[in-house]
């Protein structure tokens, strides 16, 4: 791998004489180069060449200069694990995925009260985890908290501020929780919800593409400012194409929830 890192100590002076290099041709891969991961470096030092070339020429179009970048996770192993914070991002966005599922809709299900979370004196639990809830009507949950009495109140602290736009009701061990009226009102209330779960779940994005560039930049001094660069570049697109991806799950959520 170490071999393969010296691939990339070409890039400086190739990207700043690209039209050079394009016409003339890259320099042949350096003695124990892996053409196994590269394709010689010729082929790998060209390719990111183009990119950038073709991504900066249209973005130029735009106003821009943007460069799109995409770097073998193979190569950059010794640096960082690209597949494993691709990893990470994507969790983030199925979590999303799951709580706008789960917890967002315009009507109330028992299991939508699952994974409320109730503070106890014993630490926090989901409300499954301390009472039974089921559906007495098409308008009415009841918690049984007869396992746990003493976190009756919790629990109910817990449903009424949920921002589900639930008032339970305590009868003794029992929690009743009327299903409110489906209103304009409460799927705004739903919609605002679902802006703010995205909200969260991009600044947990964000600490994950943080925590990926102090990684790369502790490596300043084995290799070059550019492959430095490139993997700072690459890391901010993948953040920015989850971030996207959480855009259009909110956007079709709040379609649903306003109707």
């Amino acid at each position: 791998m170490a071999m393969a890192l010296r691939c990339f100590w070409h890039l400086p002076s190739l990207l700043y004489r690209s039209s050079f290099a394009v016409t003339r041709g890259l320099p042949l891969a350096p003695t124990g180069c892996p053409s196994l991961l590269l394709d010689g470096c010729r082929q790998c030092v060209h390719q990111v060449l183009l990119t950038r070339q073709l991504a900066t020429k249209k973005a130029k179009g735009r106003g821009q200069s943007q460069a799109k970048v995409n770097i073998s996770a193979a190569l950059v192993e010794d640096i960082i694990n690209l597949e494993e914070t691709s990893e990470d991002m994507q969790a983030v966005v199925e979590a999303l995925k799951e709580d706008l599922s789960r917890n967002l809709s315009v009507r109330t299900s028992p299991g939508a009260l699952d994974h409320i979370i109730v503070m106890t004196k014993d630490g926090k639990f989901p409300l499954n985890q301390l009472g039974q809830i089921s559906l007495k009507s098409p308008q009415l949950i009841v918690v049984n908290m007869a396992s746990f009495p003493e976190s009756t109140a919790a629990a109910t602290k817990a449903i009424r501020e949920s921002g589900m736009n639930l008032n339970p009701e305590v009868d003794g061990t029992i929690i009743r929780v009327p299903i409110p009226k489906v209103t304009r009102e409460h799927r705004e209330s739903l919609a605002k919800l679902a802006k703010q779960s995205t909200n969260k779940s991009k600044e947990a994005l964000r600490k994950v593409r943080s925590k990926s560039i102090n990684q790369i930049k502790k490596s300043k001094s084995k290799v070059s400012e550019d492959t430095i660069w490139l993997l700072e570049k690459q890391i901010q697109q993948m953040a920015d194409s989850a971030a996207a991806e959480m855009d259009k799950l909110l956007a079709a959520k709040t379609k649903e929830l306003l109707g």
